[in-house]
């Protein structure tokens, strides 16, 4: 598999927590989600270079904070994900694969970066992490009913999704023309015509969207700093 480009998505406001600091700039547990969110793509063996797409106004901040082994570069975001993933791929050169991830979600592996590169083989563009649906889900229209979905044909996508690089670019690039606008950029490729498979994901990478998410990152976050914690305090 050819070296790839981690994309790490933290232009976003992070509205519904509110606060004037961008979401995954804010303080967790003693880090940021984008620190973490870059130490985990960097983590992977696969990724040799990074692009951090950060609000205008916080490049100088992504700077000083983040720390890696690998070359990282900072673009201005656009106003909304898509926008800034398009903007980060036109600052690509050369590379075969690149891997979109939201900051948003820092308890992403190192290992899932690897899973979705290792899946791009053959025909395949893209390949998106997904995790089973448990609950049933009911179709929803003006506030009635209007179908249950068969659960085994459903899964949540997540981040991070690996694509081949040239592919990914066209698509978007192709998108923004007609003005067509996805949630993630496995729909975007699935709607360019591109043959896109699924890995498993991790039930740990939850997307931090409001204070609740926050709350429980933080709960995370605390339990695995106590084993270390009370080691260090039963030290003579």
């Amino acid at each position: 598999m050819s070296r790839a480009v981690a994309i790490v998505l933290a232009a976003g406001s992070g509205s519904r927590i509110g606060g004037a600091t961008p979401k995954t700039f804010a303080n967790l547990g003693g880090r940021t989600m984008l620190a973490m969110s870059v130490d985990a793509a960097s983590a992977c063996a696969h990724v040799d270079e990074l692009i951090v797409a950060v609000p205008a106004g916080w490049e100088g901040r992504a700077r000083d904070l983040l720390r890696s082994s690998k070359p990282v570069s900072i673009v201005t975001g656009g106003p909304s994900r898509q926008q800034s993933v398009l903007l980060a791929l036109q600052a690509v050169a050369g590379r075969e694969v690149v891997v979109c991830h939201d900051a948003a979600r820092p308890f992403a592996s190192a290992r899932l970066f690897s899973a979705v590169i290792d899946a791009l083989f053959g025909d395949v563009a893209g390949a998106v992490p997904v995790v089973p649906v448990h609950d049933t889900v009911k179709r929803v229209r003006s506030g009635r009913v209007v179908a249950t979905e068969p659960r085994d044909e459903l899964g949540l996508a997540q981040t991070p999704q690996a694509f081949h690089a040239a592919p990914l670019l066209e698509a978007h690039r192709a998108a923004a023309a007609r003005g067509r606008v996805f949630t993630d950029d496995a729909a975007l490729m699935e709607w360019a015509g591109h043959h896109v498979v699924v890995v498993e994901g991790e039930r740990e990478n939850f997307k931090v969207t409001t204070m609740e998410d926050m709350a429980r990152a933080e709960l995370i976050l605390g339990a695995a700093r106590q084993p270390t914690e009370s080691r260090e305090a039963e030290t003579p």
